[in-house]
């Protein structure tokens, strides 16, 4: 195998396993970085909530959460786009979400648990996903035919102009 064969395999693996299609991006009204301290004053631990306005409610109720793990899950400002947003590994999952408005509390009660009175759990909007299967897939199909082209959806339009007859 040649060092150019290897090299356009190696960047057809590299380029479907992590297509940017398969992030799992979305806005959400509200977000809150939530610090839960226990009763002695000791940081317990540090989440992130995620809410939407109910208008007919008046109200924000909560979407998902996850546990901060790590200091990059952090919420940030983006400067560019206006706003904040939050990018992070769920499981097998990447995660970019955004928000317009962004608050921080300092609680020694857990404010997901006390919306739960509000909006059930059950009843929440979850979080999108994005296939992970095709992911996989994609990444298969490169290993299994390495220099076949990808082929279009739509008819390419030089092509179609060559096969058409002259006049």
């Amino acid at each position: 195998m040649s060092p150019l064969t290897i090299t356009i395999c190696a960047s057809l693996v590299a380029f479907g396993i992590a297509p940017q299609e398969d992030v799992a991006r979305e806005s959400v009204d509200l977000i809150e970085l939530n610090h839960f301290y226990d009763e002695h004053g000791r940081l317990v631990f540090d989440q992130v909530i995620f809410y939407d306005w109910a208008s007919a409610e008046s109200r924000y109720n909560v979407r998902a959460w996850r546990l901060v793990k790590n200091p990059s899950q952090l919420p940030q400002r983006d400067w560019a786009g206006g706003g904040y947003s939050a990018m992070w590994q769920d499981g097998e999952q990447i995660r970019h979400i955004r928000s317009k408005s962004i608050r921080e509390t300092w609680t020694q009660y857990d404010p997901e648990l006390v919306e739960r009175e509000f909006l059930p759990k059950e009843k929440r909007k979850e979080l999108k996903t994005v296939s992970v299967t095709r992911t996989k897939k994609a990444a298969a199909t490169a290993l299994a035919h390495p220099t076949e082209p990808r082929r279009s959806e739509s008819p390419d339009p030089a092509a179609t102009v060559a096969a058409a007859p002259r006049p």
